[in-house]
């Protein structure tokens, strides 16, 4: 499918996923005003009737048309005024609005010299997957799974993702990864392999820095090939989920320092590269860009989102000085993500994890659960889902969703908090044994983590492993204290299990 890109003056619209450009810059809008330029847009000129906009940016509520005049004034302010002093949205009286200008519709012949010029958001290509075993007839599963691929990550606003023509263009092409970037005009690349033995498949997918040369992250899939497009969506939900951090994470170390001349985008960028390095210092840094954002565009959901997400942490780690007005501030955060962009599994993510630490087990389940919903492959979403059914004494529900969310994300840098989570909740309902196998598999991904060493302690002690229990608790005791342990809720909520896990610390630090 070709991606649409609709120039008028000096912007560029891509109605795929939202993205508007000014002189090949990105502009921060709103989920809502994507929406209504989207379907202005769309109709070249003719009057679009209030209905129908209404019904396009608040689909199936209803909604005071009132706030259709403010989402069409914010929009205008966006835009300002055409090169000959006109408005762009003309109102048509009594029936609705017209987009006013000459439109321009382009396709994927000009991605890759779009792609090029818009740098400061970064894109991916889907190569098309190899076919190893050389069966023709199975090239369509190899197909298959680049097209789910590509769908998956289009859903994700963090960066752009080449059409599937521009993609498959290069399937008896050089597969060099620096030429493919060029043309396709990308930063990075994913590309893999399919390989068939006996009853089971074996796919092999990696993600490639193009510019550098260098791969940013590999991993390969074992599965049963008992349905094909169960296989399909299982892979390609695992490989988004997978690529979707690392790449936010990679492109977040390239940001450049704050000089002042900057978008509310570009600010929730410089955020999030403050926030992944999970300090007290950096996350009120963050917090600062977040914060800034949201005073230039009240509009844009990521920065509401990422506003909850810092102070959420702030509390969780124990570096809040007022957590009861760190809370409010998140809460209203993540509400007013929620209003702008209520399809973003981040916006009700960011008030689950807001509610988890604010005493609100309840509404944390139902966001979780929502934004699930929304995306099948959101580890996140199944993180927090766990987190609050644990915090609220539900430890046998809690291990199902932390298991799937450690699936999806196995290499998130705050995962000491989750994997001590899912042997919390596998100890209290009652499987020491799984308990005390989690963590091994979490101490080979966090050995620095104070408190996956002292729930391994009491673990050990459960079980009468005396001698190895007293080897964690040592352990733990010798790691500096950098952070708190984000598990605040689960014992003011659960005082027994608290007591329980005291008792047993004690019995092996002694």
């Amino acid at each position: 499918m070709n991606t649409q890109h609709l120039a008028f003056g000096h912007f560029e619209f891509i109605a795929e996923n939202g993205c508007l450009f000014r002189d090949n810059r990105p502009v921060a809008i709103g989920a809502r005003g994507a929406s209504l330029l989207a379907v202005l847009l769309s109709a070249q000129g003719g009057v679009v009737s209030k209905s129908a906009l209404m019904d396009a940016v608040w689909p199936g509520l209803a909604v005071e048309e009132s706030n259709l005049s403010v989402q069409i004034a914010a929009l205008r302010k966006l835009l300002g005024p055409a090169s000959d002093g006109s408005e762009w949205i003309v109102t048509v009286p009594r029936v609705g609005y017209r987009f006013s200008g000459p439109v321009e519709s382009r396709t994927d012949a000009a991605d890759s010299g779009w792609h090029a010029q818009t740098g400061s958001i970064p894109a991916i290509a889907v190569l098309p997957f190899e076919n190893l075993g050389g069966d023709g007839e199975r090239q369509y599963l190899a197909d298959g799974i680049t097209d789910d691929l590509i769908m998956a990550l289009v859903r994700f606003r963090w960066f752009r993702v080449a059409s599937r023509g521009a993609s498959f263009t290069r399937r008896n092409g050089s597969r060099d990864p620096q030429s493919i970037a060029r043309e396709l005009g990308v930063d990075f690349l994913v590309d893999g392999a399919v390989r068939y033995i006996g009853d089971r498949i074996r796919i092999s997918v990696h993600l490639a820095d193009a510019a550098k040369g260098a791969t940013v992250w590999s991993e390969h899939y074992d599965l049963q090939v008992a349905e094909v497009f169960a296989v399909q969506d299982a892979i390609a939900e695992r490989i988004a989920a997978a690529v979707e951090p690392e790449l936010l994470l990679r492109h977040g170390l390239q940001v450049a320092p704050h000089t002042g001349n900057i978008t509310a985008w570009d600010l929730v960028r410089q955020g999030t590269f403050h926030f992944h390095k999970a300090t007290q210092s950096t996350h009120l840094v963050a917090r600062r860009f977040f914060r800034e954002a949201t005073g230039l565009d009240p509009m844009l959901p990521e920065a509401q989102i990422w506003r909850a997400r810092v102070n959420a942490g702030l509390i969780a780690y124990g570096w809040s000085d007022n957590p009861a007005a760190d809370g409010k501030e998140g809460l209203d955060a993540a509400l007013r993500a929620i209003y702008l962009d209520a399809r973003n599994p981040y916006s009700h993510y960011a008030l689950a994890i807001v509610s988890a630490y604010t005493d609100r087990a309840d509404q944390a389940i139902l966001a979780a659960e929502r934004s699930i919903e929304l995306g099948s492959s959101f580890a996140l979403g199944y993180l927090v889902l766990g987190m609050a059914r644990l915090f609220s004494g539900d430890a046998a529900g809690a291990r199902k969703p932390l298991g799937r969310g450690l699936e999806l994300n196995p290499h998130d840098p705050q995962n000491g908090v989750w994997f001590s989570l899912l042997i919390l909740a596998l100890f209290f309902s009652g499987d020491v044994e799984n308990a005390l196998e989690m963590g091994r598999t979490a101490l080979k991904a966090r050995p620095d983590w104070p408190a996956l060493l002292r729930i391994q302690a009491c673990c050990h002690t459960a079980v009468g492993h005396r001698e190895q229990a007293r080897r964690f608790a040592a352990a733990a005791s010798d790691l500096p204290e950098a952070a708190g342990d984000a598990l605040g809720p689960f014992r003011d909520g659960n005082k027994e299990w608290a007591t329980r896990l005291d008792e047993l610390l004690r019995e092996a630090e002694l």
